[in-house]
């Protein structure tokens, strides 16, 4: 107990003068409302204007992507992603259950099956380990250059591993792997704008990258996401059905394919633009608070988590693993009820029962984190 109370003022004194801290609030310190009134003015608020191109360009500038297309929110780039990398129903996409629910929605949307594979503890990412047992285990590489799962006939159409709360995972031994077993990969990359793994950004690693730009992200339009590529013309197609897949023309609504109204508004835009002019300054002072973190955490018996070898996090969120179940639970009901938010991991997503019956490997560290991980107050501080 006296532990517990150590750390929730140790919170509030890095958060002064808050009857109540949040896990993550957005900061709004730079050319947001100049840049929105631009768009208003220009009377383009809706999926055309200025902001939008010029938003695209500088996230391909900043990630070293040579394209990004934007996208409504992070979900539907993950929609749009796998789609673009031709996963088709009944198929399967590999990824892990301790994630957000937006990832295996997208597989759904796609009509594929989710597998969940195992993290790493240190980095709470997909383990190359864990996928490699799993491949060795279940697939088999066929002539038709695929591989497939020896257990359900079904092709391995997409391996999704995510940057969980923004810790770049194993992602050059995943890309090993996936070369490997010809699975396109497909970066999860929603939580980890600005994190890096050996000096290259998240999302770059493999075919397709997705970020998002939710109200509770290190940057924020409200809503928002963005596909990132190297690959011309896997971008043209995400823009392309983004936008209804209208023929372009100067009257006639022509769509040669099924379309999605899934493009980022010029007015979300304008937000997200503005956010990344601040991105630098924004994870400079989150790291500054992880460091602050991490000396106050490393004279108590609770592990506060660290940016793995070789990685460079942009720590959206800051977690701390706790010894049990019981112990987390208790100390989620003592911050919460004094004004300190925190929140567990999400529910393992093999444990919601729309996805109760996906083949898993087990889970072992996934299911020791879910009992131990706490996520606390992460906002940038001014």
């Amino acid at each position: 107990m006296n532990t517990f109370n150590n750390i929730i003022n140790f919170i509030k004194s890095k958060f002064p003068n808050q009857e109540f801290i949040p896990l993550h609030e957005p900061r709004f310190l730079g050319n947001e409302k100049k840049y929105l009134n631009e768009c208003i003015d220009s009377t383009f608020v809706s999926s055309v204007g200025k902001f939008v191109d010029e938003f695209e360009l500088k996230l391909a500038e900043f990630t070293g992507a040579n394209y990004a297309v934007a996208c409504v929110n992070g979900t539907s780039g993950l929609h749009m992603a796998l789609l673009i990398a031709d996963v088709k129903p009944n198929e399967e996409v590999l990824t892990q259950a301790l994630s957000f629910i937006a990832t295996a929605n997208a597989i759904s949307y796609s009509g594929a099956n989710s597998v969940f594979i195992d993290v790493d503890k240190d980095t709470l990412g997909m383990s190359p380990k864990a996928l490699n047992n799993f491949l060795e285990k279940h697939a088999e590489l066929k002539v038709d250059g695929f591989s497939y799962n020896k257990t359900t006939g079904k092709r391995i159409a997409a391996c999704v591993p995510m940057h969980t709360f923004g810790f770049p995972c194993r992602i050059d031994e995943i890309a090993v792997l996936c070369k490997k077993w010809n699975i396109p990969l497909i970066e999860d990359a929603a939580e980890s704008i600005g994190s890096y793994y050996q000096n290259q950004h998240t999302g770059t690693f493999g075919k397709i990258g997705v970020f998002s730009f939710n109200g509770n992200k290190t940057i924020t339009c409200g809503g928002g996401g963005a596909i990132i590529t190297n690959d011309e013309a896997l971008a043209k197609k995400a823009k392309h059905l983004t936008t209804q897949a209208k023929v372009p023309h100067a009257w006639e609504f022509v769509h040669d394919h099924i379309g999605y109204n899934y493009r980022m508004p010029n007015i979300n835009a304008a937000l997200a633009l503005a956010q990344l002019e601040q991105l630098d300054k924004f994870i400079e002072n989150k790291r500054h608070l992880a460091n602050q973190y991490a000396d106050f955490f490393s004279q108590t018996n609770i592990t506060f988590v660290k940016e793995a070898k070789d990685s460079k996090a942009n720590y959206w969120l800051n977690c701390i693993v706790l010894e049990n179940k019981q112990q987390r639970d208790e100390f989620l009901e003592i911050s919460n009820n004094n004004g300190v938010m925190t929140r567990p991991v999400w529910e393992l997503t093999h444990r919601l029962p729309m996805f109760s019956n996906s083949q898993t490997d087990g889970l072992v560290n996934s299911i020791w984190l879910a009992d131990r991980l706490v996520n606390i107050p992460s906002s940038v501080r001014v």
